[in-house]
Parts: C-alpha cells; sequence; structure tokens
C-alpha cells in the first residue's frame, strides 16, 4: 500500500479512536441533589395554612355578626394574622426552590448546547476524514494489502468501528436535541410557575395589610371597652375558680374512692388468705385475727394519706396507654383553632394584667360537636356558673375536662371511646364559640398542647 493510503487510513483510524473514546459518555448530566419531598411538603404545608385561614374566617365571620367588638373577634383576626404570615413565607420558600431549580435547569441546557456542539463537530471531522479516504481508495485494496491474516482482522476491526462510533455518534446528537428541548419546556414551566407565585405572593401580602388595619381597629374598639373587659375578667376568674374548686374535689373524692376499693381488696385478700390457713373453718365463721386486723388497718391508712389513685390492673393500663398517646391525641373539636394557651400570659387589651389559664381555650364554629380525646370512663356531668356545661372524663389517674358545653351527650359512670361526642359548644353573647380543654394526672395541672396531636 502506498503512502498516501496509510496516510489516510492512519488519520481516518486517530479520528474514530479519538471519538470512540468520548462515544461512551452519558449524555444526561448528574444532577445535583434536588429538594423535591422539602418543595412539595412547602406545597402541602401552604395548603393546609389556606384551609386554615378559610375555617378561621368562618369563625370570624360569625363573631362580627354582633356589632360591638370582641376579644373573640380580635383572637379570630391573630389567628387569621399569623396563617397569612405562614402563607406568605411559604410562598417565599417555593419561590427559592423555583428560583434553584431555573438556575439549574439554566445550566444544564447551557451544558447540552455546548455538548451539541461537539458532538457535531466530532461528527463532521468523522464524515469529512472518512469521505476524503473513501474518495481516494478503495477499502477492499486497504484490506487486501495487509501483510498477514490477523493484520486483515485488525484492519477490518477499525473499519466496523469507524461505522458503528458514526452510528453512535448520530445517535447521541439525536438523544442530545431531544433532551435539550424537554430541558427548555421545563425551563418555560419552571418560569411561568414562579410568575403565578409571585402574583400570589403580591396578593397574599394585599390581605396580610388588611388584615393589621382590621386588628388595629378592633384593639382601638376595645380599648375604648376597658371598663366593660375587666368586667368580664372578674366574672371569668370567677368561674374558673369554681371550676377548679370542682375539679379539685371530683378528683380528691376519686383519689379517696380508689383507695377505699384497693383497702376492700386488700382486707378480702387478707381473709381469704386466712381461710386458706384454717381450712376447716368458712369466711363467716372466721374471726379477725391480729394479721388480718393489721392488714385492714394498713389500708385503711394508706387510702387516707395517699394523693393519687390507686391502679387496679386495667386502669393502670388505660394510663400507660393515655401517656403512650402523648402529642397524639385528637382535638376536642374537628376544627378551630387556640385562642387562648395554658399558664399564665398579658391580657391581650388590659395593660399589665396577667391572666392565667389551667387548659386552652379552643374557638371554633357555632354548634361544634365536642369529642373525647381519648377512651375512658365519665366521672363528672356538672353545670359551672360562666364556664356553662362541663364533663369530666377519667382514664386511669389522668383526667380530661371539657368546658363551656351548650349541652352534654353522656352521663355519669359512662364508659366511652375515643372521638365520642361528648355535647356541643357554646356561644357566648358576643358570638364566641369556644370551648375550654383541660388535662390533668391526678392533682397536677397539665399543659393540654403537649399531648394534642398536630392538627
Amino acid at each position: 500500500m502506498c503512502a498516501r493510503s496509510k496516510t489516510g487510513w492512519l488519520r481516518l483510524l486517530l479520528l474514530l479512536l479519538l471519538a470512540g473514546s468520548m462515544a461512551p459518555v452519558a449524555l444526561a448530566q448528574k444532577k445535583a441533589p434536588t429538594a423535591k419531598k422539602s418543595k412539595a411538603q412547602l406545597e402541602r404545608e401552604r395548603r393546609a395554612n389556606l384551609k386554615r385561614i378559610k375555617e378561621t374566617s368562618r369563625i370570624l365571620a360569625q363573631t362580627q355578626q354582633k356589632k360591638q367588638a370582641s376579644v373573640g373577634q380580635l383572637n379570630a383576626i391573630q389567628e387569621k394574622l399569623v396563617v397569612q404570615q405562614g402563607v406568605i413565607k411559604n410562598i417565599s420558600s417555593e419561590l427559592r426552590y423555583i428560583e434553584g431549580d431555573v438556575q439549574q435547569t439554566e445550566g444544564q441546557v447551557q451544558q447540552t448546547r455546548q455538548r451539541l456542539e461537539r458532538l457535531k463537530a466530532e461528527y463532521a471531522r468523522l464524515i469529512y476524514a472518512g469521505s476524503k479516504t473513501a474518495n481516494g481508495y478503495n477499502r477492499l485494496m486497504f484490506l487486501f494489502a495487509a501483510e498477514s491474516f490477523n493484520q486483515f482482522l485488525l484492519r477490518l476491526r477499525y473499519i466496523r468501528q469507524y461505522t458503528e462510533v458514526r452510528q453512535a455518534q448520530a445517535t447521541q446528537i439525536t438523544q442530545a436535541q431531544q433532551r435539550l428541548g424537554q430541558q427548555l419546556t421545563g425551563l418555560q414551566r419552571q418560569r411561568q410557575e414562579k410568575g403565578s407565585l409571585l402574583t400570589t405572593q403580591l396578593s397574599e401580602k394585599k390581605t396580610l395589610t388588611t388584615l393589621k388595619v382590621q386588628q388595629d381597629q378592633v384593639i382601638t374598639k376595645l380599648t375604648q371597652q376597658e371598663e366593660g373587659l375587666r368586667k368580664e375578667l372578674a366574672n371569668r376568674q370567677r368561674a374558673i375558680s369554681r371550676l377548679d374548686n370542682l375539679i379539685a374535689l371530683r378528683v380528691r373524692e376519686e383519689i379517696a374512692r380508689a383507695a377505699r376499693e384497693a383497702a376492700r381488696r386488700a382486707a378480702a385478700k387478707a381473709r381469704a388468705a386466712e381461710v386458706a390457713d384454717n381450712p376447716g373453718r368458712s369466711p363467716s365463721t372466721t374471726s379477725r385475727t391480729p394479721a388480718t386486723a393489721a392488714a385492714e388497718e394498713a389500708a385503711a391508712t394508706r387510702a387516707e394519706r395517699t394523693d393519687r389513685v390507686t391502679l387496679t390492673p386495667e386502669t393502670a393500663k388505660l394510663a400507660a396507654s393515655f401517656t403512650d398517646n402523648r402529642g397524639h391525641l385528637p382535638w376536642p373539636v374537628g376544627k378551630g383553632f387556640i385562642s387562648q394557651r395554658f399558664g399564665r400570659h398579658n391580657h391581650p387589651i388590659l395593660k399589665n394584667v396577667v391572666v392565667e389559664n389551667r387548659g386552652v381555650d379552643i374557638q371554633t364554629n357555632s354548634g361544634e360537636p365536642v369529642r373525647a380525646v381519648f377512651s375512658g370512663k365519665v366521672l363528672t356531668v356538672a353545670s359551672v356558673p360562666g364556664m356553662g356545661n362541663i364533663v369530666m372524663v377519667q382514664h386511669g389517674d389522668y383526667f380530661t375536662v371539657y368546658a363551656k358545653l351548650r349541652n352534654v351527650s353522656v352521663s355519669e359512670g359512662q364508659t366511652i371511646e375515643a372521638r365520642q361526642t361528648l355535647g356541643t359548644v357554646s356561644t357566648n353573647s358576643e358570638g364566641t364559640s369556644e370551648v375550654q380543654f383541660q388535662v390533668w394526672r391526678n392533682s397536677a395541672n397539665l399543659n393540654p398542647e403537649n399531648w394534642l396531636g398536630r392538627k
């Protein structure tokens, strides 16, 4: 074979080897870790917040039916403000994610375009080199000019490799073009989503401004009603005191009752043991020995001194189950928000006035059913002036209290299940529908928010 033939084929082989070394490179760029799950979570939170705003708006509308401003109306506005701020915060976070996606996609588009240009240039060089060689010399002459059979096979493999590489290059070009089209479509969709969110954010900020103006107006009106608010607060404190006394009394009575029952069981057990030691005598003829009398007296003493409910195996299991559900109990109402939290905090209007709450007040819709948060036994059904009807449910050594009920649908001693309706919420003269929920363990007052699940 002449020098020109060898030079042409060597150039072609060098090109196809160079192209072959690039061919296996994957077209798809490795994606940076995305936060799709977090973004989806933000979207879910935004939808949940919008649902809360819708619920709070209905509650607010009920309080606004009365001409006079009320604390309940202010609570509803403030809750709506908090949720509205959460919506705006979620939108801002979503916008950051979308902006990151847009930048990433733009970078991928640029990389794909550059790679497409390189593939096209490489493909053009292959075609050009192959056409020059094919036009100048016969490939058969190149093959049969081999000095040995092994060299013939090697040259044949080179020719086949050239064809395969050229086909692979063409396939990669097609794939790169398709990928580029998909990336551009995705980029356009991301930009549209960003624009839509920006519009939504602007609208939500306008709503927030309107709410703040509304809040200021209600605060101004309430400030002018200071005397009435102080009178209302005094009435509430008296009602709370009456409720506290009732709860304390019922807890003490239940502690004493359970202790007496435990003493009775202990005495019966001691008598049964005495009968077992004297098989010839019946329980009715067995006199109280010093040991039996001592056991009964010790049990009676414990009944007088205990400060907690004496549990049976069944009630201990119920109490343990209640403990295990800490932070997961259902809300006592299906819709609503916490209008007054547990513990001591400043009055929303009256300056230098601190109020204390034994539970949480949950503002809800008029006529909303009030449900038990856990299975148990109805210990008390009563009426407390200023607190409406109340239901107290026992769960072993735990107690839950539901106050401000318009009516009650259970009775004392009744065994109930979780989520069973206890009654309906009452609505006061200002149009505020509110239930108070408390949690106790023996005589210890607990924060209900630590026990309720996320709404």
